[in-house]
């Protein structure tokens, strides 16, 4: 069995169609409109969205790039991503919580920026503003828009999703796949999804079925590769 199984597929992007939505309907909705700059309901054109890491705060804003006049940033990205632009009128910036000071300062002004022009405005973190360890005129930026939690998804509702990404690429799974690998691997669903495209794209290589031995022989040269 090759090693980097589990290596991300990058050529299926991320989109708000394949984010799960649970019980996010209303985010989900927000940020649709965002994408076509058109405000909420209330004129909202910023928003701070929390929750534990592989909640899908990435994924969201991944998907919410995919025009050139928007920007998604990150702590990794240039000084100059921090620049407001007026060709940019939607700005992305993901782990909030990690930005360096001076990032921080850059990001204060953005937002600032963004709002004197009537952008949008989407930001990430692992916590609320109010606990973010962070300057305060920055979290208080964050603390302007609406606020989201990114609430987990119940293991019913990770095998839901599970199955409707293998039929979307023509695969049944027998029954016990799905409930075994969402208690024996890691549960946050970008690594359950990406183990499942593992599966899949293992079995057609070697044209065998994925059964539970073959799910098991695959977790376990995962957990070989891995040290």
């Amino acid at each position: 069995m090759k090693q980097l199984l589990l290596k991300l597929d990058t050529s299926r992007p991320q989109t708000l169609e394949s984010f799960v939505i649970g019980q996010h309907a209303e985010l989900v909705t927000l940020l649709h409109l965002f994408t076509q700059r058109v405000p909420g309901n209330f004129g909202e054109r910023a928003v701070y969205i929390w929750g534990e890491s592989g909640a899908g705060k990435t994924h969201l804003l991944h998907a919410m790039e995919a025009d050139a006049s928007a920007r998604y940033i990150t702590p990794a990205s240039p000084a100059a991503d921090f620049e407001y632009t007026n060709q940019i009128n939607l700005y992305l910036l993901d782990d909030c919580q990690d930005f360096d000071d001076q990032q921080q300062i850059d990001a204060f002004n953005l937002y600032n920026q963004v709002k004197e022009h009537q952008g949008f405005f989407v930001a990430s973190g692992i916590a609320p503003p109010a606990l973010l360890t962070v300057r305060e005129d920055f979290r208080t930026r964050l603390g302007w828009g609406l606020i989201y939690q990114l609430q987990s998804l119940c293991d019913s509702e990770k095998i839901a999703a599970l199955e409707q990404a293998a039929t979307a690429r023509g695969v049944t799974l027998p029954d016990g796949v799905l409930p075994y690998l969402i208690t024996h691997f890691h549960r946050d669903m970008p690594s359950l999804a990406n183990m499942l495209n593992a599966l899949i794209n293992h079995s057609l290589e070697i044209k065998r079925p994925i059964t539970m031995p073959f799910l098991r022989e695959v977790m376990q040269q995962q957990k070989v590769d891995n040290g």
